[in-house]
């Protein structure tokens, strides 16, 4: 018994059309594989998500001693009030890494090396390189957007368990929705229209910011824009790894302070937001972007797949 030969992308084609086996692809195929994907991925998401988190938090009460009512601590977990909160909401989320590698590899029939970058694979030297661009540009506008403001040291309850949590889950979870909205939604939704590569960087940046729930319209056009500049990134990048070190660096600041402040719970549970903060972490962003595709140019990163594309010239 043979198994199935996994597909390999066209040569010299962008992240975005990586799943695209042919250019002249039937639409029929396009559609059903383009939609029903990430269809199926939201689905599993809403699913397995929720179902870790509460084991996690279930086994987190358990090594707590059964402190209490369970569904009272159930209620402060999820709320980030108890540090099993963080552990098992991250690490649920977490879940979206085996999601899409299990989409690309069982529905496209492709190695899941695919969504890490065109070369294929991770690249580790420039990830390290977008990250410190990340703490320098992101974390020294957060400290100047905050001039004048009066910083407060009122640190959550079990702190190191805390910062712990947010050490260790905050980058998984992070780059978990990386390699989900901007991988595998990317990539699935790109081969769905013809109208080009920004068709997944647009709807993947949409799907992200509905996906995250109630919010006001400034919260939910700041999301936007972000997933618009993670998917310029992976389009003028060839890979996830900036988008990745943004993502992590913005969640490990936001959450760290939300530790040391105790505001950990209003962090976690943001529903509104002002322009003025808008504007602030766009500006951030937007120079971070700067930053990163300058720094990728600098290291040549390839940016289509390895060979070159048929009537290229």
């Amino acid at each position: 018994m043979t198994s199935a030969v996994l597909h390999e992308p066209r040569p010299g084609v962008t992240y975005p059309e990586v799943l695209l086996v042919a250019e002249n692809e039937s639409p029929a195929r396009r559609i059903a594989l383009g939609l029903g994907g990430p269809l199926a991925g939201v689905i599993t998401f809403l699913v397995v998500t929720p179902l870790v988190t509460a084991g996690l938090i279930g086994l987190g009460w358990v090594l707590a001693g059964s402190p209490g009512d369970w569904r009272s601590f159930y209620a402060a977990a999820a709320k980030f009030e108890e540090p099993a909160g963080v552990f098992a909401t991250h690490l649920g989320l977490s879940m979206l890494i085996p999601i899409s590698f299990g989409l690309v590899y069982l529905l496209h029939r492709f190695n899941p090396r695919w969504l890490h970058s065109v070369q294929p694979g991770f690249r580790w030297r420039y990830t390290f390189a977008a990250t410190l661009v990340a703490v320098v540009v992101l974390g020294g506008l957060w400290v100047l957007s905050r001039v004048g403001e009066a910083w407060v040291f009122a640190p959550e309850k079990n702190l190191w368990w805390f910062l712990a949590a947010i050490v260790i889950t905050s980058p998984l979870q992070a780059a978990a929705e990386e390699y989900f909205f901007r991988g595998y939604l990317l990539q699935a939704i790109g081969m769905a229209s013809p109208a080009g590569p920004w068709f997944g960087v647009v709807g993947s940046a949409a799907v992200f910011a509905l996906l995250h729930g109630t919010q006001d319209v400034p919260l939910f056009l700041h999301r936007f824009a972000f997933g618009l500049i993670a998917g310029f990134l992976v389009l003028k990048t060839g890979g996830l790894e900036a988008g990745i070190a943004a993502h992590v660096v913005n969640n490990l600041v936001a959450f760290g302070y939300g530790a040391l402040s105790g505001t950990l719970a209003e962090t976690k549970g943001v529903t509104t937001v002002g322009w003025v903060e808008v504007a602030w972490n766009l500006a951030a962003f937007a120079l971070f972007a700067a930053g990163a595709l300058w720094v990728a140019r600098r290291m040549r990163l390839a940016t289509t797949t390895p060979g070159v594309r048929v009537g290229s010239v």
